[in-house]
């Protein structure tokens, strides 16, 4: 059910420098610059719901565990209440994309599964009326199969949602108990079983080089993803990320040749029933890629709202990104306040190679040569050292129009992605 709303009492932040712009002031970012767009990119929303039923030890991701701090919210999340601040978010970023269509819309979070369909209706249609979606904006909720319960996936979408992501990690209950997860394998089953049947497409997660895998049991982890048929599969090397749980106390992985036979088994199952390795991490059957997800490794532009959200506006002269408050309350009383952004910066020239090389790197088709010229306002020689050298170590190909990685150089994404940090 829905909760009182917190206060709306607004922290006191320090003191902007006198003459600074605030972070939604429109004419500030279209002022003369040193760049000259020749167009503007596509532009998608991903909007951030904050709080899991459990911190996953893995997990370095803004999420929050749900804890109430009042008798009044022991029943439920502060839903009604957030949502309010996420649409006065949007209200207050309104100007900075005014007239732009909007091709995808992706609900991350957290678990966003926790918030009730209801509540995602009323979002989904406040977003609706603010904004202009294209006729394919394609609109993904993340689900975990923890709040699964039966006709909830449809309820979603009913609610507008056409996509569903679902974070499976395993199927393996030794390995979800060692990941931290809040539900079993039948569990997982059931909930992938139901998203086939209420959405067109949909996405499963998984995780290998877990704490004790053998290469046998990620086999047996891909059967039973693969017999469930997805449009779409999103498969992550377990790492440990810094401030998680698991940096404090490292549990024994696997060997690195073992992880990376286990993405060669992967790559050649999932090729085997029709599945492109598009992106790095991404499999898919054609015509079921992530929208939102290809937006962002394309160099594309995003919104992001939401508590922790970050964004990559483009305007004619510069490029901006955004990040918005990231602790949720200190979010909420903020947004309410139309002072959502905590830090707003345009990209500096000298790092725009990297930034575009970055994330068009990760993918399996790689980019051409206009995109990047229309993506940054810069001349192909910016990047043009980096390729070389990179064409060199058999990490990328070319031909006169397109720039792409070869396996060895998805394979070292790193290793391929430090050639083109600026120089000192």
């Amino acid at each position: 059910m829905a909760v009182t709303a917190p206060s709306s009492v607004v922290p006191i932040q320090p003191a902007a420098p006198v003459g600074a712009p605030h972070a939604n002031d429109v004419l500030h970012w279209m002022r003369p610059g040193p760049l000259q767009l020749t167009a503007l990119p596509p532009l998608t929303l991903y909007i951030h719901l904050p709080w899991c039923l459990r911190k996953c030890p893995y997990c370095d991701f803004n999420s929050h565990e749900w804890r109430a701090t009042s008798p009044a919210e022991a029943d439920g999340m502060p839903e009604s209440a957030y949502i309010d601040a996420l649409i006065a978010d949007l209200d207050a970023a309104l100007p900075l994309i005014w007239g732009r269509g909007v091709h995808a819309i992706f609900i991350g979070g957290g678990t966003p599964s926790l918030f009730s369909p209801q509540a995602i209706d009323r979002l989904l249609g406040d977003v609706r009326a603010r904004l202009k979606l294209t006729p394919d904006c394609e609109i993904t909720l993340e689900a975990n199969p923890g709040t699964f319960e039966r006709d909830r996936f449809r309820a979603y979408r009913a609610a507008g949602v056409t996509r569903l992501s679902l974070g499976v990690q395993s199927f393996n209950d030794e390995h979800l108990k060692a990941l931290g997860r809040v539900h079993d394998r039948a569990q997982a089953i059931a909930a992938a079983e139901e998203a086939a049947a209420s959405f067109d497409t949909f996405n499963l997660d998984l995780m290998y080089a877990l704490p004790g895998q053998s290469l046998e049991q990620l086999d047996a982890d891909l059967t039973q993803a693969l017999a469930l048929a997805p449009p779409h599969l999103s498969v992550y090397h377990l790492t440990i990320e810094p401030n998680t749980w698991f940096a404090k106390f490292p549990p024994q992985l696997p060997e690195d040749d073992i992880a990376y036979a286990m993405l060669d088994r992967i790559t050649e199952r999932t090729g085997a029933i029709g599945m492109s390795r598009y992106e790095v991490s991404a499999y898919a059957r054609p015509g079921h890629t992530c929208a939102h997800n290809l937006n962002y490794w394309q160099f594309g532009d995003y919104l992001g709202i939401g508590a922790g959200a970050h964004s990559k506006l483009s305007f004619a002269h510069r490029i901006v990104r955004q990040v918005r408050f990231r602790e949720p309350r200190l979010y909420m009383d903020n947004a309410r306040a139309g002072t959502a952004v905590a830090q707003s910066d345009e990209v500096a020239l000298a790092d725009l190679p990297f930034e575009f090389m970055l994330n068009a790197m990760r993918l399996k088709a790689g980019f051409t040569l206009m995109q990047f010229g229309e993506r940054t306002g810069l001349a192909f020689t910016a990047i043009q050292r980096g390729l070389e050298e990179a064409e060199r170590k058999g990490l990328v190909e070319r031909d006169l129009s397109r720039v792409w990685p070869t396996e060895r150089g998805l394979d070292f994404l790193s290793d391929l992605q430090t050639l083109f940090l600026p120089e000192d």
